[in-house]
């Protein structure tokens, strides 16, 4: 079930491989998330000492969170993978020139998972083509929708 969606990251990047990773939240992320309070638009993927943070990425505080929490909506996430993959990502990201980018955020048996993707950059041109072929699918539909009318 996902939360939320980074529909921008499908449209700047080509994405090459796909991994679910676990969060570190405090309570309140947990339930902020769980009310839908989450972003991540903005968010982007960093390494740093073989660990890799998410960064960027908004949860509003609801408002019956206590008062002795001092809430900080785009603090740095810490991202849960296994070591395998990790350096499998550190070795592709800093040779080869590609990104990871945050995908989404949905439920995997209760727990609030992160799906990242290794992104390679789209060229302007490769934009609009992903525009004009998105143009093109939505004017098949209406076309197939007259016909059956």
């Amino acid at each position: 079930m996902s939360i939320v969606d980074n529909k921008k990251a499908f449209f700047d990047y080509f994405i090459e491989e796909r991994y679910e990773a676990g969060l570190v939240l405090e309570g309140w992320e947990v339930k902020a998330i769980r009310a839908g309070r989450a972003q991540i638009k903005e968010a982007y993927v960093v390494v740093r000492n073989a660990e890799i943070y998410l960064i960027g990425s908004h949860i509003s505080p609801l408002s019956s969170i206590s008062t002795h929490i001092h809430a900080d909506p785009t603090r740095t996430r810490k991202l849960l993978l296994n070591e395998s993959e990790i350096r499998k990502l550190i070795g592709k990201v800093e040779q080869r020139g590609y990104t990871l980018v945050p995908l989404n955020l949905h439920f995997s048996k209760g727990r609030v998972k992160c799906e990242i993707g290794l992104a390679r950059g789209k060229k302007q041109h490769d934009k609009r083509e992903a525009s004009k072929e998105r143009d093109w699918e939505r004017e098949k539909a209406r076309i197939v929708r007259g016909q059956l009318s």
